[in-house]
């Protein structure tokens, strides 16, 4: 089955980067658009960043020019790197599998999670 396990969360001061990994499996990832999202207490769970299998990538606005998201199809791993790190990016970060529709694009499949803290 599907299993998508997060590393590299962390404490962090402002201004400072952190570098998330996601391990995955049980699927041919190499096909398979990759996502991560984020979730703040209270909040609703928002996408961050995605990376189609080809290697195409959108960023949600609050990120953009900070955070970088990449894959490497031989390990089957996903990464977000942040850099420049606010407290608003405090969050449960969240890996995803894709599914791609014509009408667009919905999260499938989802890791634990991995809490990120951004001190100010």
């Amino acid at each position: 089955q599907v299993q998508l396990v997060e590393s590299g969360g962390g404490l962090v001061q402002a201004g400072g980067s952190l570098r998330l990994s996601c391990a995955a499996s049980g699927f041919i990832f190499s096909c398979i658009t990759m996502a991560w999202y984020r979730q703040a207490p209270g909040q609703q769970r928002d996408l961050v960043a995605r990376i189609s299998s080809g290697g195409s990538t959108n960023y949600a606005d609050s990120v953009k020019g900070r955070f970088t998201i990449s894959r490497d199809n031989a390990k089957n791993t996903v990464d977000l790197q942040m850099n420049s790190l606010k407290p608003e990016d405090t969050a449960t970060y969240y890996c995803a599998t894709v599914r791609v529709r014509v009408g667009g694009f919905s999260p499938r499949d989802w890791g634990q999670g991995t809490q990120v803290t951004v001190s100010a």
